[in-house]
């Protein structure tokens, strides 16, 4: 038949309907050999800009477990911002708390975790930054809890009072928990009630 289509004609349709489909310009003649790389690179853009930014420190007490928990993070597609330390030389953990808080706190970071040897102390130091709400986790139903419950977004660790594997089960769980809303929700309400309340008052 004098009408049928070649293999040429179908090709070209086929990019004409993807470069439409996609927003960019028709081809005069033949397709643009260039078309099809753009639009992974428009994806990988789009993903690295779409990435959830977590801020992870601790102190001397949590350097190798932050290390292991920092590629943990990074292969479940978060961005990190490490706030240090780095060595095993001895810094005060409300140093490190106080940063990853305030990266928190100001929406740079979307979660934040710390380090230190027990986990109580960092918890109490973020505490302190209006808008935090830290969580001191030591198994899974804690993790679950602080998030479902609380929306805890900075989570404490105690190196030396739990294992690797038991942190790094933490630290996805509680990632990975939504915040349950409801009843909650009007609990939590109240929490930044009396925080606000005491900003207020304290002054």
């Amino acid at each position: 038949m004098k009408n049928q289509l070649t293999e040429q004609d179908i090709q070209d349709i086929i990019h004409k309907t993807v470069r439409q489909t996609l927003g960019l310009s028709a081809p005069e003649n033949k397709p643009d050999q260039t078309a099809p790389h753009q639009p992974p690179q428009q994806c990988s853009s789009s993903k690295t800009s779409e990435k959830r930014i977590v801020a992870l420190g601790t102190d001397h007490g949590g350097v190798d477990l932050k290390a292991i928990l920092k590629q943990d993070l990074i292969d479940l597609g978060f961005e990190v911002i490490d706030c240090g330390t780095h060595t095993k030389d001895s810094v005060d953990y409300p140093d490190i708390a106080l940063k990853v808080a305030e990266l928190v706190a100001s929406g740079a970071a979307w979660r934040g975790v710390i380090i230190d040897g027990a986990g109580i102390g960092s918890c109490m130091a973020a505490n302190k930054v209006p808008g935090v709400r830290a969580a001191l986790c030591y198994d899974h139903a804690s993790a679950v809890n602080s998030r479902e419950h609380n929306n805890a977004n900075v989570l404490t660790l105690g190196a030396g009072m739990i294992g690797v594997n038991l942190a790094k089960q933490i630290l996805k769980t509680w990632l990975a928990t939504d915040f349950g809303g409801g009843r909650h929700a009007r609990r939590v309400d109240k929490i930044t009630a009396i925080e606000k309340m005491n900003l207020t008052d304290g002054k």
